[in-house]
């Protein structure tokens, strides 16, 4: 029997499970501890059956093991190679038994009644996929987490500095509908995931769930923000340094969405809109005390050249390389 055969067979001996937490971790042991705590927390409230699976992204830390000896795992998947977000998302959500399945990145920590609100929003409205939760910073301070589909004109309104009211979409306090929400904590109908074919490999890491999200909409499925349920996310970029690596991937992905989806024009006015946002970044930085203006200046470099430099695709190969 395949692996593929064993793990139809044990999809079909399981329980009627609701509700799959599926969480990626990538060299975050500690992180993931405490992200696994809160969801043996809110799995002690839930009327409906559920599990947890782990997929460990090729990690040298002891995330693998420490996964394994958590009470709350029922499955982990520890890979010797390191991949990208979109490609171990997909295979979560092929491996889940639940109907609906909550992914969560490693440092996504849930407040209690998190996953109950997202499960409720979902149930509520029979043409939503995607149900995203409100995220905060260890501070306290909200991070947005809703936004409309990149376009021309969201480059633009950034541009004339409109971002905040015109693109985020992650305001109010009811649940409403939106466009796309960020995965670090997104409930996902498994049905519609089928449907268009998981999440696009081509991603390696950032705008997948935007490309996601998109190809939902285009099959008629929605996607919702969820002010109730509430995560932190523990995600800090430095400000002191320039992260180089995410910076390359991010606008190389963001290029690739919008050749994807719209045209090579529109593609190419997004950078340049992009990269004269940053540039006014980088010369008020200049005047700014504690601001880099060397950071923002790589992002108007990587907005204007997305193939050129080192991406979190490339770190992975020599990471797996050594």
């Amino acid at each position: 029997m395949t692996p593929a055969e064993m793990h139809e067979q044990t999809r079909a001996q399981a329980p009627d499970i609701e509700l799959s937490y599926c969480v990626v971790n990538t060299s975050q042991r500690e992180l993931l501890v405490r992200g696994l705590d809160a969801i043996a927390r809110e799995r002690e409230s839930l009327p409906f059956a559920s599990e947890v699976l782990v997929l460990d992204n090729g990690s040298r830390d002891g995330s693998a093991e420490a996964a394994r000896a958590h009470l709350a795992v029922d499955e982990t998947i520890a890979l010797e190679r390191r991949r990208g977000k979109g490609v171990n998302d997909s295979e979560l959500l092929r491996r889940a038994h639940g109907r609906y399945a909550l992914l969560l990145n490693e440092d996504s920590e849930l407040r209690p009644g998190a996953s109950l609100a997202l499960w409720r929003a979902l149930e509520e409205r029979p043409a939503a996929a995607c149900a995203g939760a409100r995220l905060l910073r260890p501070d306290g301070a909200a991070q947005a987490s809703a936004w409309r589909f990149p376009t021309p004109l969201t480059a633009l309104a950034g541009a004339l500095f409109l971002h905040r009211p015109i693109t985020v979409q992650s305001r109010g306090e009811r649940t409403r509908e939106v466009d796309w929400c960020q995965s670090a904590a997104l409930l996902v109908r498994r049905e519609a995931a089928t449907e268009v074919g998981y999440l696009d490999p081509d991603f390696f890491v950032y705008s997948d769930e935007v490309d996601f999200a998109r190809r939902l909409r285009d099959a008629g499925w929605l996607s919702v923000y969820v002010p109730e349920a509430v995560a932190v996310h523990h995600e800090q970029l430095s400000t002191d340094a320039v992260p180089e690596q995410r910076i390359v991937e991010m606008s190389r992905n963001r290029d690739l969405y919008m050749r994807k989806h719209h045209s090579s024009a529109s593609a190419r006015a997004v950078r340049w809109l992009t990269a004269w946002t940053y540039a006014l970044r980088a010369l008020a930085a200049l005047l700014a005390p504690g601001r880099s203006p060397r950071r923002y200046w790589r992002h108007v470099t990587a907005s204007l050249m997305p193939e050129r430099g080192e991406g979190l695709r490339e770190a992975a190969d020599r990471y797996n390389c050594s």
